[in-house]
């Protein structure tokens, strides 16, 4: 299969040259190590594997020993498996003036990342990858950051095809999963069953100490059927036959593997009686859709999660693209105590960006009037819109688009 070339590599590569280093998350089967496979290409780095017995035997019984047999510059696959070895990189770091010594990749849990951030503070930088968004498999690389402002859209249009919602379900049934991509519909389910018993139920067990997979199963589903929803314990419990302190930890565990992405709710001490609920999205939705046996992409467009499966989509490619631009954003979402919400918040640059996320192709320009409570709290909005199925970029006035959803 050809390489597909991945925008988080232009950020990858400015860490390395700033930080000695470099450590990229996310969830197992997204592409870690295959780009960093790639981007070592001319280099000449060794390359080692903690999934590997012997391997993570030596770095956990012998730190010295195992640098003096894989000497950086290195890339160390699935570090978190041999935590061991932090305190020798930081020595080696300390030792050594060279940049992009270590390369490493990981999958993010909470006892690694504590780990992580207490010996190698200062000297590692800290990436996330997701599974490939729609324009890493299209091959579109957009040149501008998106501030959602006509001028940048209109750019982006240029390079995008139309936005179609074939193709869009297409993407959202089949995910992101490079191995995937070129699998028929049968292969494709067989591929999520084998990922769920084989990597998640194995790290969640290492991780969470979970042995009791029936009911993890169970509690899978129940957050595939609950996605893009405000998160519910009591309905996650009920449906897995677990406590809610349970469901809450299984939660977090699904969040520290890069499984599922809580999108927090926006808070101003200005706008009292907010939400303090997150809400639930798939970082993958071929995934989610695996789960709730969506076994075609038009039974998922047609059925009536579809709306759901929409919003999960493009709240995560924006989770992607702001992951892997140059300057950072805080995404949030609206809801207050009178039932009024708003999608999606994109914080940046001191603006906030509402926006709405519809999968009608012409969806009701009046939607964006409740932007306007932004104004009244005295807070400073930017350009924001409508995200949805429309075939190419309409301005609704002078601040919101119509924004086709394949431009982010």
């Amino acid at each position: 299969m050809n390489y597909i070339e991945r925008t988080l590599e232009r950020k990858f590569l400015r860490m390395s040259s700033f930080f000695k280093a470099v450590l990229v998350t996310g969830a197992r089967q997204v592409g870690k190590t295959t780009m960093l496979k790639h981007l070592a290409k001319e280099q000449n780095r060794t390359y080692v594997s903690m999934d590997n017995a012997m391997a993570r035997m030596l770095a956990k019984s012998d730190p010295v020993l195992f640098f003096q047999t894989y000497k950086p510059p290195i890339i160390i696959d699935e570090i978190q498996k041999a935590t061991e070895l932090f305190e020798q990189i930081k020595l080696i770091c300390d030792e050594n003036e060279e940049k992009g010594l270590f390369w490493l990749t990981g999958s993010q849990q909470f006892k690694m990342m504590n780990n992580v951030r207490e010996t190698l503070a200062g000297r590692i930088g800290i990436l996330e990858l997701y599974s490939l968004s729609k324009s890493e498999t299209e091959n579109v690389v957009f040149p501008n950051e998106l501030d959602f402002s006509l001028p940048s859209l209109l750019e982006r249009q240029l390079l995008a095809k139309k936005n179609d919602i074939i193709d869009v379900f297409e993407h959202i049934w089949r995910g992101g999963m490079p191995d995937v991509l070129k699998a028929d519909g049968e292969q494709r389910q067989e591929y999520f069953n084998s990922y769920i018993e084989t990597y998640l139920m194995r790290d969640i067990s290492e991780e969470g100490g979970i042995t009791d997979t029936v009911r993890f199963r169970k509690f899978l589903g129940a957050c595939a059927a609950l996605t893009a929803e405000q998160v519910n314990y009591k309905n996650l419990a009920e449906a897995a036959e677990i406590s809610q302190p349970t469901a809450k930890q299984w939660l977090r565990l699904l969040q520290g593997l890069g499984i599922v992405y809580l999108l927090p709710p926006f808070a101003n001490n200005e706008l009292k009686r907010l939400t303090k609920t997150p809400k639930m999205y798939f970082c993958d939705t071929g995934l989610c859709a695996g789960l709730s046996m969506w076994l075609t992409r038009d039974t998922l467009m047609n059925g009536a999660a579809s709306g759901h499966y929409f919003e999960n989509y493009v709240v995560i490619e924006l989770l992607k693209h702001y992951a892997y631009a140059p300057s950072k954003a805080t995404l949030s979402y609206y809801r207050d105590s009178n039932m009024k919400e708003i999608d999606i918040f994109v914080e940046r640059n001191g603006l906030i960006h509402p926006l709405e996320i519809k999968k009608s192709a012409n969806p009701d320009r009046r939607e964006v009037r409740k932007y306007e409570l932004l104004d009244k709290a005295g807070l400073k909005r930017g350009s924001g819109g409508i995200v949805c199925m429309c075939e190419e970029v309409i301005p609704i006035d002078e601040r919101n688009c119509f924004i086709p959803c394949n431009l982010i």
